[in-house]
């Protein structure tokens, strides 16, 4: 038996959100927003809390600063449920903070620090992270998944403890990787979840049948592309399947596709077919952009299963 049902490797960090920024000063160095507030973020962090809402005995390693944002987040995490037993903390380094400007319509910009290139070792204690039924690397191509050689070997641990392999993609910051630069990897992930931006970005292709072809090409099992109010489509060598999103009143997409992640995972490791388990990580991205803040509207299984329900 796993200890764990599902365990997330990738970054941590807080989230400053200001929302309703106003660009015109009002004062020789003072601009007005309509909000700001700070959350407990990065990838791995909210995708393990959505996890650990949804019922799954869920693991998280990532690397903490010794610091109040570290804290911060290490509290966040114990509250929602999820197992800090293999927390990183680190004097020799800050934790990430990222700045957060989100527009109107749900839409961001973020800014990011020299702290987000730390780039912790997962690989050197394999049993931190093989002690589950399923992985998610929470953010390849960015730190610590910006390094070719970490990524080979966490992927490659993985698949020798026969778990299934998650990945959800974002754009380099720091360090720069193509998608030919960790081909030799790509055959150990079972499903690769890039949004359209970063598919577009890695394939070089502008139509998501393409770009999914392009990642099943390069030896990735299953390709489930996220197109944001266009809802979401899944490539394999079966075939592909296109579902459409759930409409909603966005007010945040803050982690809308961590909650998707989150959602389709559970679904998964639940019995679900992919089918039901795409429908219901849409319903959880739809339900996560509700809320300021990636944590915020999800609260259980039942809730999304309601909100389903009501939205046939």
């Amino acid at each position: 038996m796993k200890k764990y049902d599902i365990i997330c490797i990738g970054t941590a960090l807080v989230d400053s959100i200001i929302t309703g920024f106003d660009p015109t000063p009002v004062s020789a160095s003072g601009y007005l927003a309509k909000s700001q507030s700070l959350k407990a973020g990065g990838e791995a962090v909210n995708v393990s809390i959505a996890l650990a809402k949804l019922g799954l005995k869920t693991g998280i390693v990532c690397s903490l600063g010794a610091d109040p944002a570290g804290d911060m987040i290490a509290a966040s995490l114990k509250e929602n449920g999820v197992d800090t037993d293999l927390l990183i903390r680190s004097g020799d380094h800050p934790t990430p903070v990222t700045t957060m400007f989100v527009k109107d319509d749900g839409s961001r910009k973020s800014i990011v620090n020299e702290a987000h290139r730390y780039n912790f070792h997962p690989e050197q204690n394999k049993r931190s992270f093989t002690d589950a039924r399923a992985l998610i690397l929470g953010s390849l191509f960015r730190a610590p998944f910006d390094d070719a050689a970490i990524i080979r070997e966490v992927l490659k641990s993985a698949g020798a403890a026969g778990q299934v392999v998650f990945a959800d993609t974002k754009l380099p910051n720091y360090r720069i990787l193509e998608l030919g630069d960790v081909k030799d990897s790509l055959e150990f992930i079972d499903y690769i979840t890039p949004n359209e931006d970063e598919a577009r970005y890695f394939t070089g292709r502008d139509d998501p049948e393409e770009m999914a072809e392009v990642f099943l090409d390069q030896g990735v099992r299953n390709v489930i592309i996220k197109l944001g109010a266009g809802g979401c489509l899944l490539k394999n060598a079966e075939g592909s399947l296109r579902l459409s999103a759930y409409k909603v009143d966005a007010i945040d997409s803050t982690g809308a596709g961590d909650n998707f992640i989150a959602g389709f995972a559970s679904e998964l490791l639940h019995g679900a077919s992919a089918h039901e388990a795409l429908k219901f990580a849409n319903a959880c991205g739809a339900i996560c952009t509700t809320a300021v803040g990636a944590q915020t509207a999800l609260k259980n299984r039942d809730q999304v299963l309601e909100f389903m329900a009501c939205n046939v």
